[in-house]
Formats: structure tokens, C-alpha cells, sequence
């Protein structure tokens, strides 16, 4: 699968260019080729990064599992998880580090999303048959990675505030509702992809206990301003993750475990996979890189337009869809054409708010895919693209709804 859609990826550019160079615009090869190399420097950049977070938690969680902490957090998840990933034994330590980086995901905590997700990976891949191809459990962590909710998207709350918003809380609800389509999209792709029961017992009672918990929530954070919104999120998150640090760290030198030289080994391992990750993220980079730099995503956008105009449907979602075609490939990209939608038709507009929405409701599959099989060898995904790619046209399609009824 891969291997097919990062050929498909050549291939749109290539022929993009040829029709643009056809039509007189030699510039586009310029462009193209300096993407090439701007995407090299980039995946350098990125695994560079990557060193200083992965070698601190890969430390962190070497102490945290010699302390017994990270299976006393699993006990919390795992009745849930062991009916979503039935081929991960009893007890295993993947469902304590899945657990930690889906927490860190809802926190929005990205520092430590990343290499929490990692070891996650890691711990999969260490039950996983056939190496370099995904098992059903990566591939189910991998979809709920790419589609996580995060309680509170502070960042879009920023972007807002800092081009001018009225109130740049107001797309909380929108956004929750729009992750949360985009979450349940790809978990029944996955459900359907590998004969998983959805209807049973656990999942549904943990259902029911997640969605009350986030009705709670809803309540309570509507009655707050945008500051204090933020400052909640920034004390909870960060409050949470130093309490996981010290107590990894105090339970550990309390049962005698040598806590120094456990984080080293946990470091080390941190560093290397860092490394590993280059090629990788470089590969992906350089083909999302030219279908940027063909113009291949401008071209599918005035095509959408135009079926859009023909049909006589209300054509203002489409100013928000640069944002939504660039969200599964560049984070980075996405979040450019975001502020530059803002900018342009105002950051109160039913676009500035739109692609506000989107930019919450999902990850970048094609990055994180990237980054997390690339990790531990992963060359086949399986239908692992399918169903990210389904969760996030889930999450879009949400945000174009959801947009209409409140500010249609």
C-alpha cells in the first residue's frame, strides 16, 4: 500500500508539471525541485527534534515500567483496549504505554504524544508476527493517533486570538463535535477492516462513561472565557504530566530500582530510533513536497469548485478546503493555509471558522503514519491508510456540518 500511493504521489506531480510547463509556467520546475530539497533539510530538522523528547521519555518510561507504573495505569484502560486489540496478551505492557500517549493526545500535550505513541509502536511490534507488516493492533492505534480528540485545542485558540477573534473560544463546541465524528469514523473503519464487535458490554459502558464525561466538561468549559479555558487546559496538562514524571521517579527509587541507569538504558534506546526515523520521514516529506510544490492540491480544489458551482450548492466552505486537503499530508501546511483563510476572508468569517474547526478535528495520517511504522520497520500498513483517510474526510465533512448549524 505504501509503496503504491508514494509512486501515485510522483505521479500526480509529474503530470501536474507537465500540463503547467505545457501551458507556459516553467517556474513550477524550480519550485519542485527546491521542494525536494527543503523537504530533506526538513525530515533532518524533524529527527533532530526528536532526539531531545524521545531520549527524555524513553527514559522516563524505562523507570516508569521497572516502578510498576505504567501497568498500574493500564489497569485503568486495558478491559477497554484488550476488546479493541484482542491479539495483545493479558497484562501486557502495550496497553500501558497506549494509554499514556492516547492521554497525552487528549491533553494535547504534543511533546510528549510523540514518543509516548513511539513506544507504544514499539511495544506493539514486540508481539507482532510478520515485522514489517502492521499487525490489527498497530494499525487501530495507529487510526485513533490520527484522529484523536483533544479535550481542549488551545493552539487553534491562539491562532484565533492573535488575528483578532471576538471570541476565540466559540469553535470549542464545533471542534469537539468534529473530532469526535472523526474519531468514531476511523474506529469503525478499523471495526469493520478487522471483524471487531463495537456492541458489546465494556465498549459500550466505557462509551457511555467517555461521552458523559465529555458532556460534563462541555458544560462546565462554556461558562469559562477564552483565557481561562487556556489556562486550565495549560495547569491541567502540565499538572498531570509532572505528577506522571515524579511519581515514575519517586516509586522507582522507593522499590530499589536503580533509577539512573535505567533512564541511560531508556535514553539510549530514545536516540537511536530518532535516527532511525530519517529515511522515513524524509520519504513522505519529499512526496507530500511536490504535490505542493506541482500545485496538484490547487488543482483538485478548483475542480471540487467547480462540480460545487454546477451543482448550486453554497460554495462558501469551499475557501476553507485548502486547509482540509492539506491537513492529512503537512501539519505544517495545514496550519499556514489556516492563517492565510483567516487573513484573508477574516478570522469571524464562516471560512476563518471553518478552517479553525477542521484544523481541529484531526492529525496528519500521512506524518504520523510516516513517523510511527517507520519507527519500528513497517513497510506494509494494510489498510491502515484507508481508515485514517476515512477518519479524516469524517472529520471534514463534520466541520462543513457543524459550521452550517452554528454559524450558517
Amino acid at each position: 500500500m505504501l509503496n503504491r500511493i508514494w509512486w501515485y504521489f510522483f505521479v500526480v506531480a509529474f503530470v501536474v508539471i507537465i500540463g503547467k510547463v505545457a501551458y507556459g509556467d516553467t517556474s513550477v520546475i524550480s519550485a519542485s525541485v527546491t521542494a525536494l530539497f527543503d523537504s530533506s533539510k526538513l525530515s533532518a530538522n524533524i529527527a533532530i527534534g526528536l532526539v531531545g523528547v524521545l531520549t527524555l521519555w524513553m527514559g522516563l518510561m524505562r523507570v516508569g515500567e521497572k516502578a510498576g507504573m505504567i501497568r498500574l495505569i493500564s489497569k485503568f484502560t486495558e478491559p477497554l483496549l484488550a476488546k479493541l486489540m484482542p491479539e495483545v496478551p493479558k497484562g501486557h505492557p502495550a496497553f500501558g504505554s497506549v494509554t499514556m500517549n492516547l492521554t497525552a493526545n487528549v491533553l494535547g500535550l504534543d511533546n510528549a504524544a510523540t514518543p509516548l505513541g513511539l513506544k507504544a509502536m514499539q511495544d506493539l511490534q514486540s508481539i507482532n508476527p510478520v515485522k514489517t507488516v502492521a499487525s490489527n493492533a498497530q494499525i487501530l492505534f495507529l487510526v485513533l493517533n490520527t484522529s484523536s480528540v483533544t479535550l481542549i485545542p488551545v493552539t487553534v485558540f491562539l491562532y484565533r486570538a492573535q488575528q483578532g477573534a471576538a471570541n476565540p473560544a466559540d469553535v470549542y463546541l464545533p471542534i469537539l463535535l468534529a473530532t469526535s465524528a472523526s474519531t468514531l469514523a476511523g474506529l469503525t473503519a478499523v471495526a469493520i477492516a478487522q471483524r471487531i464487535s463495537l456492541l458489546n458490554t465494556v465498549i459500550l459502558g466505557y462509551g457511555a462513561l467517555l461521552i458523559g464525561g465529555l458532556m460534563a466538561l462541555v458544560a462546565y468549559l462554556t461558562t469559562l472565557s477564552a483565557a481561562a479555558i487556556g489556562e486550565i487546559s495549560t495547569v491541567l496538562g502540565n499538572g498531570i504530566l509532572l505528577c506522571l514524571i515524579f511519581s515514575f521517579i519517586l516509586v522507582a527509587g522507593y522499590r530499589k530500582v536503580a533509577v539512573y541507569d535505567e533512564f541511560i538504558d531508556g535514553a539510549k534506546e530514545g536516540f537511536g530510533q530518532a535516527i532511525q526515523l530519517i529515511p522515513y520521514i524524509l520519504a513522505m516529506l519529499i512526496a507530500i513536497g511536490l504535490l505542493r510544490a506541482s500545485g496538484a492540491l490547487d488543482v483538485a480544489l478548483q475542480a471540487i469548485a467547480s462540480v460545487v458551482s454546477w451543482f448550486g450548492f453554497d460554495t462558501r466552505f469551499v475557501d476553507a478546503l485548502p486547509t482540509a486537503l492539506m491537513k492529512p499530508f503537512s501539519g505544517s501546511g495545514a496550519r499556514a493555509l489556516m492563517l492565510e483563510t483567516m487573513q484573508h476572508d477574516g478570522v469571524d468569517s464562516f471560512a476563518g471558522r471553518l478552517v479553525a474547526i477542521i484544523q481541529g478535528s484531526s492529525e496528519t495520517t500521512f506524518y504520523v503514519l510516516a513517523v510511527y511504522f517507520g519507527s519500528v520497520g513497517i513497510r506494509n500498513g494494510r489498510h491502515a491508510i484507508t481508515c485514517g483517510l476515512i477518519a479524516d474526510l469524517a472529520g471534514a465533512l463534520a466541520a462543513i456540518g457543524v459550521c452550517y448549524w452554528f454559524y450558517g
